[in-house]
């Protein structure tokens, strides 16, 4: 037992304070190097197919960033996924210094200053991941997934503007001005700086303070950094909730590579910050934390909606080549749209001439010509305007839908609003500015505030949206197409009523739309029968069509084909074409200045230069469809025919078509007139139809009345009151 009583010190392990022996940190640095080797060993030898590796060519051909799959990380070595998955902060330097490491290995050497040879000199590379695994729900990311990798889908709202994060910071003291540079954490954390300097003072010199530390921004090492906010999906919202919000910081290589309303699937690390703009009350609670996501990896979730140059495969770029040399390739086009509508052959004609557009054309004057088709469906309710709306709302690469009478003319064009943290004014844009090179679909068209539907004039002719507010004067890009849908004043389309009473829109608006269809609900007996019969099979069949993955692929190669048109091919009219229209144009003119002369007054819908452009743009959307870069003669017949049966024929429409009228219909209609007259005294008023009862008994034709009473309404000499039920006679 000798010995026992020496004094000697005992301890035990405790948990709280960590394991600091020198052997332990050995075993850390060794196991990190053994990891370092293994992920270089990845990069070098991961190969897909004998003598392919991916990931050494990709690092060769693109320097700056590696897009690593997690499915092959796993087949090469089953313990380095689940190492980054659980501490993605720690393991994915090491990644990035081992891409940097093989990336200076495979590159030659490069004479230096003196002339030997040196190591090239590389960048830091960044390391995107991605992985096939399903997507969590945003609600369901909690405390357990903090500082995890997690892989979440949603809508990008809002991105700020790119600030310089740095990673180094260099600090002086401004005592002894010895330097030191201290590493910055990665994302939205800051840099740790030290409180005292570990210079030990000379006897008679002054000891350095507490606090000492002044930062020297120019020789700090910074990346770029943005944030994003990313929202649910729409389709992920539990019924009555409010979307939920998530804050993303991308650095480096994905800034400005989002643009708000982009559908993103994001790989990310879950992480927490001090928020800055805590409130007061929440001041004392230390360890309360906002939580975001570092994004180390993202993609699009459908490439045809993105904004960037859409990449096509040979293999499609084969396929559309040989679909357009197809005779049949417009009607097949046709049959394609909006399948589950019946009918409405020429509307979806013009949807699929909207959808393909025509070509913007810049003048050397700097003038710019719009490419873009605005059709407008006015018509009776049911049928199926808004579906048409929703068609191509789904299949058109960049879609907007909105409604007109909840939409202002800022959410429309652009509004300035101001930011709460920084009080700086900023510009968002609406509806119009989102949909720059694709489509707006407007519903209710008819219904929109008259000062809110002037905002869009701009819009849809110049293709600019000009703002002077709160300081901001500024232009902005709305290179889109407007497919409006609207009702007629009534509610119905009345035939009795002229076109002008029936379309109650101002001219200038009018003049903007190329294709103005006027859809009427017809009761005809074989019609009905075959409308009802086809809405009963597509009720009936809808849960078979749904398991059914054909539809969805036909409409994605229909929204790929259409991208790939407007992306490579651009028509312009021929000779013989343009001669063709200058003859047809004229004509229309002649007859619409004939028309008005006859009837006395000016047409509903004016046909002006406007509409000769419309034919022009229409004639290049149908050689568009069919990959040909000459619209022939046969395009612009196509197209003419086109104008007629939509514009043309609602400029005609109406009871002004009806009046072919004989010298007995005048003179029977003029003794209607004396006799309603002699019925009505100034100021007295009478229910129609006992007026129309009282004259039919006097033994007189009621359809003549009614137009008696008709012509008489468009005087000023009687009016309707009480929807059209009491008429009262003014003076």
């Amino acid at each position: 037992m000798s010995g026992w009583d020496e004094g000697g010190v005992y301890y035990s392990d405790q948990a709280q304070f960590p394991d600091g022996s020198p052997e332990a940190e050995v075993a850390a640095a060794a196991s990190r190097h053994s990891i370092l080797q293994k992920f270089k060993e990845f990069i070098r030898n991961f190969e897909t197919e004998r003598n392919v590796f991916p990931y050494r060519e990709s690092l060769v051909n693109n320097t700056k960033f590696l897009v690593i799959r997690l499915e092959d990380l796993l087949s090469f070595d089953s313990d380095l996924p689940s190492l980054i998955r659980s501490s993605p902060s720690d393991y994915l330097p090491l990644f990035e210094t081992a891409a940097a490491e093989v990336l200076a290995s495979l590159k030659m050497r490069v004479a230096g200053d003196s002339g030997e040879m040196v190591e090239p000199h590389t960048d830091e590379v960044q390391i995107l991941l991605n992985s096939k695994e399903d997507p969590v729900s945003m609600r369901s990311l909690g405390a357990q997934y903090i500082s995890k990798l997690v892989k979440i889908a949603g809508i990008t709202i809002a991105a700020s503007r790119v600030k310089a994060k740095a990673t180094y910071v260099n600090l002086i003291c401004k005592n002894c001005k010895s330097p030191r540079t201290v590493p910055c954490r990665p994302g939205l954390g800051g840099a740790i700086v030290p409180r005292s300097c570990d210079h030990i003072p000379q006897p008679g010199e002054e000891p350095c303070p507490i606090d000492p530390w002044i930062v020297v921004p120019d020789k700090s090492k910074y990346v770029d950094q943005q944030t994003l906010k990313l929202q649910e999906n729409p389709e992920d919202v539990p019924t009555g909730e409010l979307p939920r919000n998530m804050l993303l910081s991308v650095d480096r290589r994905l800034v400005q590579t989002i643009v708000p309303g982009t559908r993103l699937t994001i790989m990310g690390i879950y992480s927490i910050f001090q928020s800055a703009s805590s409130t007061t009350s929440h001041k004392g609670a230390v360890a309360v934390r906002q939580p975001y996501i570092r994004v180390v990896g993202m993609e699009e979730t459908n490439e045809a909606s993105s904004r960037g140059p859409a990449t096509f495969t040979q293999e499609e770029v084969e396929e559309f080549k040989k679909f357009a040399s197809h005779l049949d390739a417009y009607e097949t086009i046709c049959s394609k749209i909006a399948p589950s509508i019946f009918g409405h052959g020429e509307v979806k004609k013009a949807v699929a001439c909207l959808l393909f557009g025509g070509s913007r054309k810049n003048l050397p004057d700097g003038v710019k010509l719009r490419g873009d088709i605005n059709v407008l469906l006015l018509g009776d309710p049911s049928t199926a305007k808004s579906q048409f709306l929703k068609f191509v709302e789904k299949t058109a690469p960049i879609a907007v839908y909105t409604s007109g009478k909840g939409s202002s003319a800022a959410g429309l064009t652009a509004s300035v609003i101001q930011d709460s943290s920084s009080r700086e004014f900023y510009l968002e844009g609406g509806a119009m500015v989102l949909a720059d090179g694709g489509v707006v679909c407007i519903d209710e068209f008819d219904k929109m505030r008259p000062e809110d539907r002037v905002a869009i004039h701009e819009a849809m002719e110049q293709q600019t949206i000009s703002i002077a507010k709160a300081g901001i004067t500024t232009v902005l890009n709305s290179r889109t197409s407007v497919l409006a849908a609207a009702n007629p004043p009534s509610g119905r389309y009345d035939d009795l009523k002229t076109a002008q009473d029936n379309i109650d829109l101002q001219t200038t608006i009018l003049s903007r739309f190329d294709l103005i269809f006027i859809v009427k609900d017809l009761r005809i007996y074989d019609q009905d029968k075959v409308i009802a019969s086809h809405i009963i099979k597509v009720h009936a069949s809808a849960e078979a069509a749904s398991g059914d993955g054909r539809a969805s692929k036909e409409e994605n190669w229909l929204k790929r084909y259409i991208q790939y048109c407007r992306t490579e091919c651009h028509p312009r009219l021929s000779e013989a074409a343009s001669k063709k229209l200058e003859g047809d144009y004229v004509d229309i003119r002649r007859a619409m200045r004939q028309q008005a002369n006859e009837t006395g007054e000016a047409a509903a819908i004016p046909i002006t230069v406007r509409q000769l452009e419309a034919i022009i743009r229409l004639s290049e959307a149908l050689a568009k469809m069919k990959l040909s870069y000459v619209a022939t003669e046969s395009d612009v017949a196509e197209a003419l025919r086109l104008f007629k049966v939509s514009t043309m024929d609602a400029a005609r429409s109406g009871i002004n078509q009806q009046i072919n009228l004989t010298p007995e219909m005048a003179n029977d209609i003029k003794q209607a007139e004396t006799q309603v007259k002699r019925r009505l005294g100034i100021g007295n008023r009478i229910s129609e139809r006992r007026l129309i009862d009282d004259l039919t008994r006097m033994g007189m034709n009621e359809s003549i009345v009614r137009r008696a009473i008709l012509i008489m309404h468009q005087r000023g000499e009687v009016e309707y009151q009480r929807e059209r039920h009491v008429i009262v006679r003014k003076a």
